[in-house]
C-alpha cells in the first residue's frame, strides 16, 4: 500500500517545506485552514470516544456495586474518605517566610548595611570578613 504525501511530509519536515515552496502563498494558507479543520474533528472525535469509553467504564463500575451490594460509603470507607488535591505540605511550601529583623549591622563609607543572618552572605560582609573582620563584633 502507497503511503500518503501528507503522512510523507509529517515524516520530513525537509520534505514538507520543499513542497510548500512549490505552492503559493494562498493555496498553503488554504491547505493550512484544512488540516486545522481535520485536526480540530479528529480531536472532537477522540474526545467523544474517550468520554463513551469513560461512561461504559462507569456503568460497569455501577453494576458490578449493585451486584455485589456495595455502596459509595463502602468505597469512601475503604479509601478512608482521601481528599483530592493537594497535601497541606505542599501547600505551605509556597508561603513566603516571615520578614525577620536584621542581626548584623555593618557601617561602610557611612552607609548602613544590614543582615538578617539568613540566606547568602551580601559581598560587605564577605569582604569584611575576608579582611580579618569578626562577624561577633557585628551583631546589633
Amino acid at each position: 500500500m502507497k503511503e500518503s504525501a501528507l503522512l510523507i511530509f509529517a515524516k520530513s519536515k525537509a520534505k514538507a517545506k520543499a513542497e510548500a515552496r512549490r505552492l503559493e502563498q494562498p493555496q498553503l494558507e488554504k491547505l493550512i485552514a484544512s488540516l486545522n479543520e481535520a485536526l480540530v474533528d479528529l480531536k472532537k472525535k477522540s474526545s467523544a470516544k474517550a468520554e463513551a469509553e469513560k461512561s461504559a467504564k462507569l456503568k460497569q463500575i455501577q453494576a458490578l456495586m449493585a451486584k455485589s451490594g456495595l455502596t459509595e460509603q463502602d468505597l469512601k470507607a475503604l479509601s478512608g474518605g482521601a481528599k483530592r488535591g493537594r497535601k497541606a505540605s505542599a501547600a505551605k511550601a509556597g508561603k513566603k517566610r516571615a520578614s525577620v529583623a536584621p542581626k548584623y549591622r555593618l557601617l561602610v563609607n557611612g552607609q548602613e548595611h544590614l543582615w538578617t543572618g539568613r540566606g547568602r552572605k551580601p559581598k560587605v560582609y564577605a569582604e569584611y570578613v575576608a579582611s580579618g573582620g569578626d562577624l561577633q563584633a557585628l551583631l546589633i
